[in-house]
């Protein structure tokens, strides 16, 4: 019988490679139409899909970037950010979660190499994925006398158009990157596990990056 999962940011990058590798593991993908920072349309969409379908799994991958000065961020990219990163997979993780106890299912969200360490112009993106590993590490511990479970991954630099209006990106040298497969890879792992993994970084084994 296939299992239900919603998975954000299917369209491309991480989210893609995880719902390819979802679908030969046994998994139906629901797709959300609406997009993340209009929360309300969102919320509603998955009310709609709760009303006749249990979810098995939920994996919040949808994120954006921006590596700037501060100060020379707008308000609207400030709100924008939070929104999406954030407080888009609290929200989902909020509807979803009496369905996730019925199914003892799982939550997979993923964050950023940048939710363990304090870069220069990261100060809102790490805040923003920080906030997302210390929820999931948290919400385990709320719900794991449920069955539920709740898995931080916390990527490093990966090979995918997340770079492509930044003002750098991966090295393109093999060893210095990884790619999205392997994250999706490790999801399989995850859910796989007997037992519980809330946390784990993947890491390339060095690092360079190429600034534009």
């Amino acid at each position: 019988m296939l299992k239900n999962a919603i998975v954000t940011g299917y369209s491309s990058g991480i989210g893609k490679a995880i719902v390819t590798q979802l679908k030969q593991n046994n998994y139906k993908i629901i797709y959300l139409q609406n997009r993340l920072e209009n929360i309300e349309l969102v919320e509603n969409e998955v009310k709609d899909i709760l009303k006749t379908k249990d979810i098995d799994l939920l994996v919040n991958c949808a994120g954006i970037g921006l590596f700037e000065p501060h100060e020379q961020i707008s308000t609207k990219q400030i709100k924008q950010l939070i929104d999406i990163n954030l407080i888009a997979p609290i929200v989902l993780s909020n509807l979803c979660l009496r369905s996730l106890k019925k199914t003892q299912g799982h939550i997979i969200n993923i964050t950023s190499i940048e939710a363990l360490k304090h870069s220069k112009f990261s100060a809102l993106y790490t805040a923003t994925k920080s906030g997302l590993r210390d929820f999931s590490l948290s919400l385990f511990e709320e719900v794991r006398k449920s069955g539920v479970k709740i898995t931080s991954i916390n990527p490093d630099i990966t090979k995918t158009h997340f770079f492509d209006n930044l003002h750098f990106k991966p090295s393109d040298k093999e060893d210095r990157y990884l790619e999205a497969d392997t994250i999706a890879k490790t999801v399989i792992d995850i859910l796989n596990t007997n037992g519980v993994i809330t946390d784990i970084t993947i890491r390339p084994q060095k690092f360079e990056i190429i600034k534009r």
